[in-house]
């Protein structure tokens, strides 16, 4: 256990959460490497309370549990998570969501160690296995995006691997505070991606990413065509709004990959009923990734239809 002497800090913003963030917060407690304060960042108050009224915060990590509120207005992927970096002290800080639960007790150890145990290593992000209910296709994914075999990328993949050289998902990922600092922390507005946008800084400051698949939590979505669409278009915005990090870079190539091998897959199980579906699924990804990259030529009121998160266009 190498991460015992090192100070770790776990920060989850939250909104609307449910019986997922107190199962996490349960588990957190019971690592073998124990976090040194968890900052729980929570988006409207009144959701959080109504939610809390008849729970407690686990007894095991209540006293180094902290609780921030903001505003729906206030939220931003990249600020609201700079604002809660900027409130650490600690070495080492690992960013979750609310909906993703440690697969073991282990988690926090795994996915520190890489970073004690090579200093060129500034981020450590955990592998996503998919949870109960996942659909199948949510299951290849969850596999095609996140493989048994662990893996560290640095500038000299980027020929080879493309934007996923930057791929880094603050699901659950720590980072080294120091490097985070160097790299200029999380951006300060961004509709999505906040964590490839730091990636590639680091990554072009010589630095390197660890994808440890040995720290593993259980997090998956069965989205479907109309909430993929909106969730590729934000995408696309951050990628057209960052070209600091993504300008020149393609991602479609490692999307055909995924159709292509989802679909033998399919086959393979005898499961080709699924395919159509899939098929339109992608689709929706795809149309609303087109979109989001133009999305400068499209009215601010179709952009908030047309995203996720309509408050970010205001």
């Amino acid at each position: 256990m190498t991460g015992t002497a090192h100070s770790i800090d776990v920060i989850i913003p939250t909104y609307r959460p449910d019986e997922r963030l107190i199962r996490c917060l349960e588990l957190l407690g019971a690592q073998t490497v124990p976090p040194s304060r968890i900052h729980i960042v929570n988006t409207e108050r009144r959701f959080f309370d109504e939610f809390m009224e008849n729970r407690v915060i686990p007894a095991s990590v209540r006293d180094i549990t902290e609780i921030t509120h903001i505003s729906a207005r206030e939220f931003d992927h990249g600020g609201t998570r700079r604002a809660a970096v900027a409130g650490s002290r600690s070495e080492f800080f690992i960013m979750m969501t609310q909906d993703a639960l440690p697969a073991d007790e282990k988690l926090i150890e795994e996915l520190i160690d890489p970073l004690i145990l090579d200093r060129n290593i500034a981020v450590s992000y955990a592998r996503q296995l998919p949870a109960p209910g996942a659909s199948e296709t949510e299951r290849f994914v969850r596999s095609f995006n996140y493989p048994e075999k662990p893996q560290v990328k640095s500038a000299q993949d980027l020929n080879r691997l493309g934007v996923k050289t930057f791929f880094c998902s603050n699901v659950c990922a720590a980072y080294r505070r120091t490097d985070y600092d160097e790299a200029g922390g999380f951006v300060e507005r961004t509709i999505f991606n906040e964590d490839m946008i730091l990636a590639a800084s680091l990554i072009k400051k010589g630095r390197a990413i660890s994808y440890s698949a040995r720290a593993r939590v259980y997090h998956s979505h069965n989205y479907n065509c109309r909430q993929q669409f909106k969730r590729n278009f934000d995408n696309a915005v951050s990628q057209a709004e960052h070209p600091e990090a993504f300008a020149g870079i393609s991602s479609e190539s490692e999307g055909k990959r995924l159709v292509a091998q989802c679909i033998a897959h399919l086959k393979k199980i005898h499961r080709s009923y699924l395919i159509p579906g899939f098929i339109m699924n992608c689709a929706a990804r795809f149309l609303g990734f087109k979109l989001g990259k133009k999305y400068r030529l499209i009215p601010n009121g179709l952009r908030k239809r047309l995203s996720s998160q309509p408050g970010y266009w205001t």
